[in-house]
């Protein structure tokens, strides 16, 4: 009986019925009772193919969209709200007895539609446009490397698994068994290749559907990811066959050579991001102020209810409130700062338009005591995508004397769910249309992919592996910049740069606990950091640059907006008094950090109490740079309920109890 229940749940832990995954779709549904749907039956025309794999799309834009991506970059050195991430909080950052990264459902579903659509196909019969069913088999290929990447990110090391498997211990136990993460990222790129060969540049759908570029777009990130992940993870636990590396001895047939798998990586990023990058051309920007960026396409690509317009977007999500499709994201984006807000740090590190870093000699910053004067003469990214107050918020509606309705000052200290956390406010995602921010009639879409990132993935990549920028790549730099509104000339932004300053703002300004010493490499990374403004890109890039080593012995502190100058009478009652209590002010409930703390914001500041376990800053531990395996898994997995014996091994740091912090 016991047997009988441990293989049930490993099932369960493992994998799910194939057939769940058929109840997302509306479409199939309508056509049959669920009851009659049997597997001789589905999958067997395009439109059946059509309707699982849209269904199986499990972006970020796809699962939830309220502040939507443009909420995605919080608890980072880019963006705060008004609660902290554990991952900051060595020791409260805990094994978990169930759940977790480990699971499989997303890759069992993707599974069945391969096993039972590639020999149908194969075969010629499923019925259809043939260039479309090709199209659908090379979305599965697609879907699969996608949940296979999102397991890398998080696991590093995991099972290969290519078919369903039935509800039997011995086999699903086999099938446990992690393989090294740079054979899980060939496997990943094996399958984009897969998807490469069959996917359409136009797919039916349109940019709503996954495509070649799409493709080529995602295996440029995954090799890339890997490709860094082993250049600054090298030498630790965390890369296979590393020092204390917890697959030594459990891991059957391995073998690595580092350098050679960094160099195959970096060249398959390379050849698949120029592809892109020669075909994709940037959407233009006309460099307004951002006072009314409504007719800018640069601005406007990220707030429109129609994105297929936009050469740059190769993947987004519609959105429809008739549809019953619908989000809140302008509701808090326009009306409010929506329980966010962009670091000090985020918003100093951007340059100036004539190239130089704000601490330069002659770099005409105009300072911080507003945040007006925080965007002028600065990198347009700055200027488009962080409100100010004055600045439009409809072009549809006026006052009821017929003038302009403006941004208001921030409001720091109201509702947290509305709360302008930092002072410096994200617009990015913003509409000027009054029904997309009433409540959740938002209509905007949400981009999944678009093609910029080909061209920074190409310029990181080709440089790492060239140590110098080739003629592509100064091309595609140049190209950004000039979009930016950055004096193109990336070489008089290096030699300004001074690592000892950007230190201060950024934690990519280091890499294994070390500060940079090359400057072109840190640029790179600085442009990534000022086009991905709110875009959910910035913890992926800190962890594949292990740059939270420092953190360890120096703790990094989230600052907002100078609130301690001018911008303090902002907040005033009727009478002149002051609505800002300061933390630890006697008897009273503070709102604000202490001015003898910093002139500038400290949102984790505000509450003192030992039990605010960021009020120091923010803090790391090596172990975090990986989930932990929950404690269920290593039981299923064990023949006589000894968690050593699992087929599994826990990531490094990590330690086999429920509740427990890493250790190190």
């Amino acid at each position: 009986m016991m047997k009988r229940f441990i293989s049930s749940k490993l099932y369960a832990a493992v994998v799910l019925l194939g057939l769940l995954g058929i109840t997302g779709c509306n479409d199939f549904l309508d056509r049959e009772p669920l009851s009659n749907v049997t597997p001789a039956k589905y999958l067997w025309s395009e439109a059946d193919l059509a309707a699982y794999t849209i269904a199986r799309y499990n972006f970020p834009t796809h699962s939830g969209f309220n502040v939507g991506t443009h909420g995605n970059d919080n608890h980072t050195d880019n963006q705060a709200t008004s609660g902290y991430a554990s991952r900051w909080t060595p020791g409260e950052y805990r094994v978990p007895q169930a759940g977790g990264s480990w699971e499989f459902s997303g890759i069992r579903q993707v599974n069945y539609y391969l096993e039972m659509v590639v020999p149908r196909w194969k075969d010629n019969k499923i019925t259809g446009n043939a260039t479309n069913v090709n199209h659908y088999v090379g979305e599965g290929y697609f879907l699969r490397a996608y949940e296979y990447f999102n397991k890398v990110q998080a696991l590093g090391d995991f099972p290969i698994i290519r078919k369903t498997l039935p509800d039997k211990q011995e086999e699903l136990t086999a099938m446990s068994k992690r393989r090294p993460r740079n054979e899980v990222a060939r496997f990943i790129i094996s399958d984009l290749d897969s998807a490469i060969q069959l996917l359409s540049v136009s797919p039916p759908g349109g940019k709503n559907r996954v495509s070649k570029h799409a493709a080529l777009l995602m295996k440029s990130r995954v090799a890339l990811h890997e490709a860094t992940w082993l250049l600054y993870h090298k030498g630790t636990a965390h890369v296979p066959g590393g020092p204390n590396w917890p697959g030594a001895g459990k891991v059957e047939n391995f073998s690595i050579n580092i350098d050679a798998e960094i160099d195959y990586f970096l060249t398959q990023a390379m050849l698949s991001a120029e592809v892109v990058a020669e075909a994709v051309p940037l959407v233009a920007n006309t460099k307004d102020n951002g006072y009314n960026s409504s007719q800018n396409p640069y601005f406007s690509m990220f707030g429109d209810q129609d994105m297929n317009k936009y050469s740059e977007v190769l993947l987004w999500r519609r959105y429809d409130p008739t549809l019953g499709i619908n989000h809140n994201v302008n509701h808090y984006i326009n009306q409010n700062g929506g329980n966010t807000g962009y670091t000090r740090g985020y918003v100093d590190n951007f340059l100036m338009a004539n190239g130089l870093p704000i601490y330069a000699a002659g770099s005409g910053y105009k300072g911080d005591d507003f945040i007006s004067t925080v965007k002028e003469g600065r990198d347009n990214r700055l200027q488009l995508f962080m409100k100010a107050p004055g600045e439009l918020r409809y072009t549809d509606r006026t006052n009821a004397n017929g003038t302009p309705i403006l941004e208001g000052n921030p409001d720091i200290i109201g509702l947290a769910e509305t709360r302008y956390v930092t002072g410096y406010a994200v617009k990015k995602g913003f509409s000027y249309l009054w029904a997309n921010s009433q409540g959740s009639m938002g209509a905007t879409g949400s981009i999944v992919f678009r093609a910029v990132e080909a061209y920074l993935n190409y310029i990181e990549a080709s440089y790492l592996k060239e140590k110098a920028l080739n003629s592509k790549a100064t091309k595609y730099w140049r190209a950004i910049r000039e979009r930016a509104g950055v004096n193109p000339d990336f070489n008089i932004t290096i030699a300004a740069t001074n690592m000892t300053e950007e230190a201060k703002n950024d934690l990519a300004a280091y890499s294994a606990g070390k500060l940079l010493s090359d400057l072109t490499l840190y640029n790179i990374r600085r442009e990534r950091r000022s086009e991905f403004i709110a875009e959910g890109m910035r913890y992926f890039d800190l962890k594949r640059w292990r740059a939270m080593d420092q953190l360890k012995t120096t703790p990094y502190i989230i600052e907002g907006f100078k609130l301690w100058g001018p911008m303090q009478e902002w907040y005033k009652a009727t009478n002149g008094t002051s609505l800002l209590i300061e933390a630890g002010t006697p008897g009273k409930t503070a709102n604000v950090s202490k001015q003898s703390s910093s002139l500038y914001l400290r949102p984790y500041q505000v509450n003192l109490a030992a039990t605010n376990l960021v009020r120091d800053g923010y803090r790391w531990a090596f172990a975090h740079y990986l989930d932990p395996i929950a404690v269920q898994h290593f039981l299923i997995t064990s023949g006589d309920g000894d968690l050593k014996t699992s087929v599994i091994y826990q990531n490094p740091g990590w330690p086999l109890m429920a509740n427990t912090g890493a250790s190190e």
